[in-house]
């Protein structure tokens, strides 16, 4: 009775206390804001650029770098090679900033700094750490991102150094995928990825797990917690290697099942945030979770899709990939990429907007050759060019397409039923009796059928479509000298 009285008395208030009552929620969702503002952590980036030679960029790289230099010759023929590389390092610096807030990062503050070669000890060197360490205690940061991989004592040293969690490139990307992977075969593939990682950095973490000191009392129980947790980590890595051939031995399975009904796989790839997910949703009607944050697809995502001669093939969303991947998130991954592998065609996504467009184009090359696909056919897709300027060139040959729009999908259609070579399509006249219902309905799902007449209990057709639905149906077929 008195929550009835009270809602009752609460439509009675004046306009005043209506005010209030918004101010009151405003507030607090002011302060709510403010709570999620203050859960995500505050980081400090750290990028570093080498210049000395063993520190040089990979010859996929440095091709590419040369490339631009002759495009952009000074007037007196000098190539611009110094700026080559600082474009490249930014691209790279923006990339690592969109990495720190996939990971939630809130960015604090970023430092850079170019040297000649890392520093065995900090990697940076004495006087930047000491700028790292006056950074962190002015920002209130928890968090200290580098832009680099940094050894096991260079971890040690510099986290002795700061009040906070220290975390390298590697690190990183690893936090992201553990946060995006669902189903229970990405998580154990990240899983994986971090042990391996681990492994080799258990030496050092902490007082507790020192090895043996040289004086009374140090010796024994460190080494032997770090025996002990190396014993853990070795029978956990067996065991997730254990379910992943058991993932693996289930998808061989499925994928034996396809293969016996021949219908082709097409597979998305492409760079990270290149826009595979959205094109995906576009051409499938699939509602894949399409983000701007990095590496928002981990599981592959398999749906079927009907081309233009009503040809039937699979198409596989994939994992995107990213400059300086992690060989042990390759490895890892290998299980989901299988589909990489096993596709008869590949669909190369490539964010048209984007302004390292082609160094991204080499480094997933570079990937998936690793991967043992470097030479499948494949099929350039610019994709997002509904964010160009009215008129931009594009590369020649590439096809492009607005999967957010849906500009240039009957196109891309077209050109994937025209490049799948394993189930060619094929024309056939074929004169088949009314009574046989099944056929007919067959080929009008199957094929696209063209020409139709009726000649009393007969029907004449053309039919164009895959060679392995036609053949089935040969011995309906008309030859030349009776059409």
């Amino acid at each position: 009775m008195n929550i009835s009285h009270e809602d009752h008395s609460f439509g009675k208030q004046s306009a005043g206390s209506a005010s209030t009552q918004r101010e009151r929620e405003l507030r607090e969702r002011s302060l709510l804001r403010e709570r999620q503002q203050s859960a995500r952590e505050l980081a400090v980036l750290v990028a570093v650029d080498f210049t000395a030679e063993r520190y040089r960029p990979s010859p996929v790289a440095m091709q590419a770098r040369q490339a631009a230099a002759i495009a952009a010759q000074r007037e007196d023929g000098e190539p611009v090679v110094e700026a080559a590389a600082d474009i490249d390092f930014d691209a790279s610096l923006a990339e690592f900033q969109e990495l720190a807030r996939s990971a939630g990062a809130v960015i604090a503050a970023v430092l850079i700094q170019r040297r000649g070669k890392p520093d065995p000890a900090t990697l940076v060197g004495g006087g930047k750490l000491d700028e790292i360490v006056a950074t962190v205690a002015s920002t209130g940061a928890s968090l200290v991102l580098f832009d680099h991989d940094l050894t096991p004592s260079q971890a040690r040293n510099v986290e002795a150094r700061l009040p906070c969690t220290v975390i390298d490139r590697t690190q990183l990307i690893l936090d992201i995928f553990a946060r995006h992977a669902r189903t229970r075969e990405g998580q154990l593939q990240v899983e994986l990825a971090q042990l391996e990682y681990q492994m080799p950095r258990l030496m050092g973490k902490g007082k507790s797990m020192s090895q043996t000191g040289g004086g009374i009392g140090t010796r024994g129980p460190g080494e032997t917690q770090l025996e002990t947790d190396r014993r853990k980590i070795n029978t956990r890595l067996v065991r997730i290697k254990q379910q992943l051939e058991a993932v693996r031995r289930i998808r061989r399975q499925q994928r034996g099942r396809r293969e016996a009904v021949p219908v082709p796989t097409v597979a998305l790839v492409g760079y990270t945030n290149a826009g595979k997910s959205t094109l995906f949703n576009s051409l499938t009607g699939a509602e894949v979770l399409a983000s701007e944050r990095m590496f928002a697809t981990l599981d592959p995502k398999l749906r079927q899709l009907t081309l233009p001669s009503r040809r039937k093939v699979l198409l596989s969303d994939t994992v995107g990939f990213l400059r300086n991947l992690p060989h042990a998130l390759v490895t890892s991954f290998r299980a989901t990429l299988e589909e990489v592998e096993r596709a008869e065609l590949l669909l190369h996504v490539r964010d048209a907007a984007s302004p390292t467009l082609d160094a991204q184009k080499q480094q997933v090359e570079a990937v998936l050759t690793e991967l043992g696909a470097g030479k499948k056919a494949t099929l350039q897709v610019l994709n997002k060019i509904d964010l160009l300027p009215e008129g931009a060139a594009t590369e020649a040959g590439a096809l492009r397409v607005s999967g957010l729009t849906g500009e240039g999908l009957d196109g891309l259609l077209h050109a994937i039923d025209a490049a799948l070579t394993a189930d060619p399509l094929e024309q056939m006249v074929f004169r088949i009796p009314q009574a046989e219902g099944r056929v007919l309905a067959a080929l009008e799902r199957g094929a696209t059928v063209q020409n139709q007449r009726f000649d009393g209990n007969e029907v004449t057709l053309t039919a164009v479509g895959p060679r392995s639905l036609l053949e089935r149906y040969r011995r309906y077929e008309v030859g030349e000298e009776s059409r």
